[in-house]
């Protein structure tokens, strides 16, 4: 097959299953959500400085609350949104036989594979662009300058997701139905952002003298350097209690971009050696 066919059957794939993945009302239910308590957060600040009695103070507070909010509403309902998008694409297919269809062109499960995986990519950054656009108007009003660093965030934001996307699609490839998937996704998201407490396990244990320590150090560290530490990733500390414009200061920013690009290729070939020989 030509490149050029190849590609575009591999991107009408991708596209195919955005447009499906735009009908679930689950997922736009949880970008509703999002967009509401981004929403609410603005009109909560907003009416903080008109009390009686307030200052520069209070309007500097007001606007940390709305940085504060939509960063968490943007991490917690996005990690649902791409756990969710990512286990149910290819169970989904499944259940419906629509599967059973598409294999039967002439179509490649590797193919397949792709393009259903890009197809979740879009979904993903299509609802983190919608919930980072709103922040983004939300802060330029408060603020009257552009929320720069608000766009690395949601940069960063979407490696941070991409990694838990690719993992989440890879327990997929291996299950019928996306139960398993979405709790497998959410113990990836939470594992992650927890990895950087398991430095803390490996030296306490480093000093223990108990066998039973000092194994669950070996632990410890086997998972930290397995897992992805998706706190390397957050930068909400700076756009919280920073200017709006400030710099990036991540000296590290391109082996971090490819640390994440990494784990999304892991996911993928993980997902296709599993999904290679499936009878489906």
């Amino acid at each position: 097959m030509k490149p050029g066919i190849y590609f575009r059957i591999t991107w009408a794939l991708a596209v195919h299953t955005w447009r499906e993945g735009m009908r679930k009302k689950t997922l736009l239910g949880f970008l509703l959500l999002s967009i509401l308590v981004i929403f609410g957060s603005n009109v909560v600040a907003t009416v903080m400085p008109e009390m009686p009695g307030a200052t520069t103070v209070a309007s500097d507070m007001g606007t940390n609350l709305i940085k504060d909010i939509c960063i968490t509403a943007i991490s917690i309902f996005g990690a649902l949104i791409t756990v969710y998008v990512s286990a149910t694409v290819l169970p989904s297919e499944i259940e419906n036989r629509v599967v059973y269809t598409t294999l039967t062109k002439p179509i490649s499960r590797f193919q397949y594979l792709l393009g259903k995986f890009l197809g979740a990519q879009l979904l993903i950054i299509m609802n983190l662009v919608l919930m980072g656009l709103l922040f983004f108007v939300a802060l330029y009003f408060r603020e009257g300058v552009p929320p720069t660093l608000l766009i690395w965030s949601v940069l960063l934001t979407y490696f941070e997701f991409l990694i838990v996307s690719a993992l989440t699609f890879a327990v997929s490839a291996t299950a019928s139905s996306s139960v398993l998937p979405i709790i497998a996704g959410l113990f990836i998201y939470l594992t992650g952002q927890l990895t950087e407490y398991l430095r803390g396990v490996v030296e306490r244990a480093s000093i223990a003298e108990t066998f039973a320590d000092r194994l669950v150090g070996t632990i410890a560290q086997g998972l930290y350097y397995i897992l992805p530490n998706l706190q390397s990733f957050s930068i909400r500390t700076d756009v919280v209690y920073g200017s709006v414009n400030d710099p990036l200061i991540i000296d590290y920013l391109p082996n971090l971009l490819s640390y994440g690009l990494l784990y999304a290729l892991a996911g993928f070939f993980l997902a296709y050696g599993a999904y290679r020989y499936k009878e489906v």
